[in-house]
């Protein structure tokens, strides 16, 4: 049975690197080796400023969560992607407390979110694009709160982006929420998680989705090697195709 090239025609805006029906908004299973680490900076500059200009982003990969409105323990179960990886990332809306946008109501139904530390600058080269808050999760009221091992990394855009964005107000930030001890990542560790074969025996799961951006990449480096470009994208559909012809 021919398997028809699904990344034509070349105007087509989203691709799918899978065999099975188009995926869902639910958790995608990421292939073994494949791994969603972004660093600060991508994580500013590429995904947060265009989720607030609202441009597509070329990996459909961070669910957008009011993250103040769960506890921590629920979020693994809210993450676009289905991995091993004790990390999971989420854009989040901010709840200003008062109307002079001074404090950030950070309470859940059941703790709250304490920032600890001073804010760190996010750069691009010399220049600041954006600002990373350090949480850790509370149970209980402020102040009397048990400290926790959950542990939040909260990132929003510089105002000198915003304003060249023509963003009125940083009302998004992305998070990378993870547990500090035990079976989750150390604060700031890069890892894998272990490959488990019974994870693939039914692969039937979702695909990542990836969205074929041909716009101004104004906020990346294109020709930074860690970014998928189109030829990639039509090499591996090109292996794909030609193995299911030979399964």
């Amino acid at each position: 049975m021919p398997i028809a090239d699904p990344l034509s025609p070349i105007s087509m805006r989203t691709a799918t690197i899978s065999s099975a029906p188009a995926p869902t908004r639910s958790a995608a299973l990421l292939a073994p080796g494949f791994r969603f680490h972004p660093t600060d900076e991508e994580l500013v500059s590429y995904y947060l400023r265009r989720r607030v200009c609202r441009r597509a982003l070329r990996v459909d990969a961070i669910a957008e969560v009011d993250l103040y409105k769960c506890e921590p323990w629920e979020l693994p179960g809210l993450s676009r992607l289905r991995s091993r990886d004790l990390e999971w990332y989420f854009f989040s809306p901010l709840d200003r407390k008062y109307s002079s946008r001074s404090r950030t109501n950070r309470a859940t139904a059941q703790g709250y979110w304490k920032t600890t530390g001073k804010d760190r600058a996010v750069s691009r080269g010399a220049r600041v694009v954006g600002m990373k808050k350090t949480l850790v999760y509370h149970s209980g009221r402020a102040p009397r709160g048990t400290r926790t091992n959950w542990v939040m990394h909260e990132y929003r855009l510089d105002d000198a982006e915003l304003a060249q964005s023509e963003v009125p107000q940083d009302s998004y930030v992305v998070c990378r929420v993870f547990q500090k001890s035990g079976a989750g990542p150390q604060n700031g560790a890069q890892y894998g998680a272990p490959f488990v074969e019974e994870d693939w025996e039914v692969e039937e799961a979702n695909g990542l989705v990836l969205m074929l951006d041909v716009g101004d990449d104004d906020a990346i480096d294109v020709h930074d090697q860690n970014y998928l470009e189109y030829n990639d994208l039509l090499q591996v559909s090109s292996l794909i195709s030609c193995f299911l012809k030979h399964a």
